[in-house]
């Protein structure tokens, strides 16, 4: 399964860190492919080490604008010329996408894709992984658009909200095993 994953590249407290480590050795470990936004630097470098030490693979799409951050040695490598761009090659690279903590490009990356299952252009299973607590204001708020209307879907059919790494595997594996 190619995993997009996006998150922070960020240098980040091991609240956060310690999560992205054991989610990176179950996608390496299942034989899956990480695909993220290329960086070798923070979290990214963190998931991306512990993807590749556990036997997973690497498929990095980055943009001009940060080609002096791209991890080397990956097995695939694409640089997109904006960040439009980025998203769509990441988006169709993958067969789900995880969520983890970040800052404004993860939450516009995050809100790409349910804007896009919420008008049925994709069917891919969304995990949003909660460490530590960190989106438990954005799960209120989708929550609050679900309750009042805002979306024309349930929330249930557009995101899974998991606390743990592995709640994030197993829901994509029985997702992607019902198809």
């Amino acid at each position: 399964m190619n995993i997009c994953v996006f998150l922070s590249a960020a240098d980040l407290a091991d609240t956060y860190t310690r999560p992205a480590r054991t989610l990176a050795r179950l996608i390496g470990e299942g034989g899956h492919t990480l695909v993220w936004g290329g960086s070798d630097v923070g979290l990214m470098k963190v998931v991306a080490d512990g993807v590749h030490e556990n036997g997973g693979r690497l498929m990095g799409v980055s943009v001009h604008f940060l080609v002096d951050k791209v991890r080397t040695g990956v097995d695939d490598m694409v640089i997109a010329r904006d960040l439009a761009e980025r998203k769509r090659l990441l988006l169709d690279k993958a067969d789900a996408v995880v969520i983890m903590v970040g800052g404004t490009g993860t939450l516009d990356e995050a809100t790409d894709i349910l804007e896009l299952k919420k008008h049925g252009h994709t069917d891919k299973p969304v995990v949003l992984l909660n460490t530590a607590g960190f989106y438990d204001g954005l799960k209120q708020q989708f929550r609050r658009m679900e309750e009042e209307g805002f979306l024309p879907r349930p929330l249930s059919e557009l995101v899974y909200f998991a606390e743990e790494p592995d709640e994030v595997m197993a829901y994509l594996q029985q997702h992607l095993a019902a198809r």
